[in-house]
């Protein structure tokens, strides 16, 4: 859903919304049991299937952009089956439920242009195309509260 939508809707997304959270097949991967770590690894998943999304989506804003949200349980199936950390969302994610966002600064956008390109290549071994993805996963993420959703709307 673009940024209009949700500041005309309140809404990110349509059900059910795929996200990504701590899983099963995270906690293995990562082999860490400290929670923070552990969804900073699932907010790092999601910035890399964001490239995904910019990849299919050539006139949006070449910036990953990861939402961070309190779901309740009952609402979430975890689909590992899929990829490592992916849930489905039985419900649209209200604004409200929005813990934080991470985004990527200006300095970012051509990395991650760049990886957005290749990122189905890079997906399927190609390791020059990996090496592009791995240049843009080097720029953090930054850091919005919640009250600075707006502002970051009109920059998408």
């Amino acid at each position: 859903m673009g940024a209009v939508g949700v500041r005309d809707t309140g809404v990110l997304g349509s059900a059910p919304v795929t996200a990504f959270a701590v899983t099963p097949a995270l906690r293995e991967w990562y082999v860490d049991d400290d929670i923070e770590e552990l969804e900073y690894a699932a907010m790092l998943e999601a910035a890399r299937a964001s490239l995904r999304l910019l990849d299919a989506d050539p006139g949006a804003a070449r910036r990953r952009v990861v939402v961070a949200a309190e779901v309740p349980d009952p609402l979430v199936t975890v689909r590992d089956d899929l990829e490592r950390g992916v849930v489905r969302v039985a419900e649209p994610v209200a604004k409200t439920q929005v813990a934080s966002v991470h985004m990527d600064d200006d300095d970012a956008e051509a990395a991650v242009a760049a990886a957005a390109e290749v990122i189905v290549p890079a997906d399927l071994g190609d390791s020059s195309a990996q090496q592009v993805v791995d240049d843009a996963e080097g720029f953090e993420l930054s850091w919005y509260a919640t009250q600075e959703i707006g502002p970051l709307l009109e920059l998408l």
